[in-house]
C-alpha cells in the first residue's frame, strides 16, 4: 500500500503524463482521469478525493455500494461488468455506466431508471479484439445494437468504451483505440437522436497515454495511483 504522499506524488505524475499525450493531434481537449478503486481502502481513496480527483471507478456492485455513504462529493463510475438483478442497486448512485454490451441490460437499466425518474448515461462496450474472457459487443453488432436501443427512453448512450490488450507494450493496443474513436466518429455522423458520442472510455495504468494520444477521453486509471491490488475486504 502507497503512503498518502506517495498517491499524490503518482497522481501529479500522472497529470503530466496526461498533459504530455494532449499534444497529439488526436487527443480530445478534455481528458477525465478515473481513479479507478477496485479494493482500496477508504483512507486510500480520500487521498486521491482531497487531491480533488472527483470522478472514481468502481468495478463491482458490492463494493461500490459498500464505499458510496462513506465518501461524500464525488461521481460514481460503474466500469466492471454489470448483472442486470444489480442493477437496482447502483441506478440512483452511478454518474456514468461504462458497461453496457447486451440488450437484456439496456432493458433493466431503463426500467430501474424510470422508477427514479431520471435518464442513465451509458457507454457501450465493445470487444475489438473479440476476446472469449471479455464482455462487450463485437464492431460488426454495433450498428445494430445501438439502434435498438432507441426502444429505452431513459437510458441515453454517450459513447463507447473497450479495454486494451493485456500485452505489457502498450503500443499494442494503439490500434484497437484508433478503432474505437473511428467507430465513435462514424455514430456520431449519423446523428441518431438517442446518442451522444461525446466519450471514449479507453486506457488503463499500463497504457492510458497512449489511449489519451489516440482521442480517449476518459482513462481509467488505478494501480498507478495506489500500488498493487490487494484483496478486497467487504465493510463490516
Amino acid at each position: 500500500m502507497k503512503t498518502a504522499e506517495e498517491i499524490r506524488s503518482a497522481l501529479s505524475e500522472i497529470e503530466n503524463t496526461i498533459a504530455e499525450a494532449k499534444k497529439s493531434p488526436q487527443a480530445a481537449d478534455e481528458v477525465l482521469m478515473l481513479a479507478v478503486t477496485k479494493t482500496r481502502s477508504v483512507g486510500e481513496i480520500l487521498t486521491a478525493v482531497e487531491s480533488g480527483y472527483l470522478d472514481l471507478g468502481e468495478n463491482r456492485v458490492q463494493e461500490l455500494c459498500d464505499k458510496h455513504p462513506q465518501i461524500a462529493g464525488v461521481r460514481w463510475h460503474l466500469i466492471g461488468a454489470l448483472q442486470t438483478n444489480k442493477v437496482k442497486y447502483i441506478i440512483d448512485k452511478v454518474a456514468l455506466i461504462h458497461s453496457l454490451d447486451r440488450l437484456e441490460l439496456a432493458a433493466e437499466i431503463d426500467r430501474q431508471a424510470a422508477k427514479h425518474n431520471l435518464i442513465m448515461p451509458c457507454l457501450v462496450q465493445l470487444n475489438l479484439a473479440q476476446e472469449q474472457t471479455k464482455s462487450g459487443i463485437y464492431r460488426n453488432d454495433l450498428d445494430g445494437f445501438i439502434k435498438e436501443l432507441a426502444a429505452y427512453p431513459h437510458l441515453r448512450v454517450q459513447g463507447l468504451m473497450t479495454i486494451g490488450p493485456p500485452e505489457e507494450d502498450p503500443e499494442a493496443a494503439r490500434p484497437l483505440f484508433a478503432e474505437l474513436r473511428n467507430l465513435r466518429d462514424q455514430l456520431a455522423d449519423k446523428a441518431y437522436p438517442h446518442l451522444e458520442m461525446k466519450h471514449l472510455s479507453m486506457g488503463m495504468s499500463h497504457d492510458y497515454s497512449v489511449a489519451i494520444e489516440e482521442g480517449a477521453t476518459i482513462v481509467r486509471v488505478g494501480s498507478t495511483i495506489f500500488g498493487p491490488r490487494p484483496p478486497y475486504k467487504p465493510a463490516q
